[in-house]
């Protein structure tokens, strides 16, 4: 049983990294460089001008990425903010080639500027280094914090940029990706945010295949039933037709939708700002759904050729970082699955711990 949990979840942490021989079209290509929507050079605002007075930037690359080529690579970059700051909006400005962007707050010492090879969700199982603060697929992407809701920063905190990028085609292209905190008057702070990463290993797709995955059901340790969820995203590869998401009771139970994107697209997944809480002693059902286009069968896994079934949300206030749930049925586990939220003292996150070091 361990060996076969292991099977199912540990490529969870390792979130869409690795070299592929024959690349997919990437999500968010030719999108703008990082510093194209302000003129003078500074900060991005969420509407592509100047960001307000006291927001900090950060930039991955230029990075070149020869024809044919897939890489996650990271900085780690110091924010430059003299004094600590609650940061109520963060804008992530993808370049050319980004397949997505992982932004993290960081406990690290040494700044590493030159983007180098990186597991992704590095240190996500371990809360004492740090946490992520937003992953971003499209080309333009803002988290629009609510009112008195924040990420709070340390002064010079230390943020890494994690990104994962692809080039499907015959020319070189550059790799470039841009991250911007706009601050709220401290006076303003009432809560911390936080983040969870949600969903199953459970893919397998025959050549041609159309198929849709759940729904399932994922319920929730007791600590998230009353925290208010303000913003949701759907993650899918290139295969990808549809996520969706619903706050349930159980997986007979058909839920409220909280996710439901018209016209959803796998390289462009909308981030929906929101606000609902879970039903009591619930947590989510969510599926998705594909059209395999390949001559091969596809499953789970890190690469843009493979397939994901995931969605992050973003809640507050905080119940101590970042974290990691993933829920499966692959047989011999039970009809009912197992659901495990990492880090936690459990089998699946012991396991999944010790191959991310």
């Amino acid at each position: 049983m361990r060996s076969f949990l292991l099977a199912s979840v540990i490529g969870v942490v390792a979130f869409a990294c690795g070299t592929s021989s024959d690349p997919a079209t990437p999500g968010g290509s030719s999108g703008s460089s990082g510093s194209s929507g302000n003129p003078d050079g500074g900060p991005i605002g969420l509407d592509g001008g100047p960001a307000p007075l006291g927001s900090f930037s950060l930039t991955f690359g230029p990075e070149p990425v020869p024809p044919g080529e897939e890489h996650t690579k990271c900085v780690v970059k110091r924010l430059g903010n003299a004094a600590s700051m609650h940061v109520g909006s963060v804008h992530n400005v993808l370049g050319q080639g980004s397949h997505h962007l992982i932004v993290y707050r960081v406990n690290d010492t040494t700044e590493q500027p030159t983007p180098v090879d990186c597991k992704p969700f590095t240190d996500t199982l371990d809360p004492t280094k740090g946490s992520t603060l937003m992953i971003s697929q499209k080309k333009d992407d803002a988290l629009i914090l609510p009112e008195g809701v924040a990420y709070t920063l340390a002064a010079n905190q230390m943020v890494r940029l994690e990104m994962h990028y692809i080039n499907p085609g015959a020319t070189p292209i550059m790799a470039q990706s841009t991250s911007t905190f706009i601050p709220i008057e401290d006076a303003k702070f009432k809560d911390e945010a936080d983040f969870l990463f949600i969903g199953t290993p459970d893919i397998d797709l025959a050549p041609g295949q159309t198929k849709t995955i759940g729904p399932m059901h994922i319920k929730l340790p007791s600590e998230y039933a009353d925290v208010n969820f303000f913003a949701i995203t759907g993650h899918q590869h290139q295969y990808g037709t549809n996520v969706l998401v619903n706050t349930a009771t159980s997986k007979a139970d058909p839920g409220t939708p909280v996710y439901d994107v018209k016209n959803w697209l796998w390289s462009e997944p909308e981030t929906v700002q929101t606000n609902f809480k879970l039903p009591k002693g619930g947590g989510f059902n969510f599926s998705c759904s594909y059209a395999n286009k390949s001559s091969s069968q596809v499953g789970f896994g890190e690469s843009a050729n493979d397939e994901m079934c995931f969605f992050w949300a973003y809640y507050y206030p905080s119940k101590g970082g970042a974290k990691v749930c993933v829920h499966s049925e692959r047989p011999p586990l039970p009809a009912s699955g197992v659901d495990a939220c990492c880090p936690a003292d459990n089998l699946i996150c012991d396991a999944l711990k010790s191959q991310t070091k």
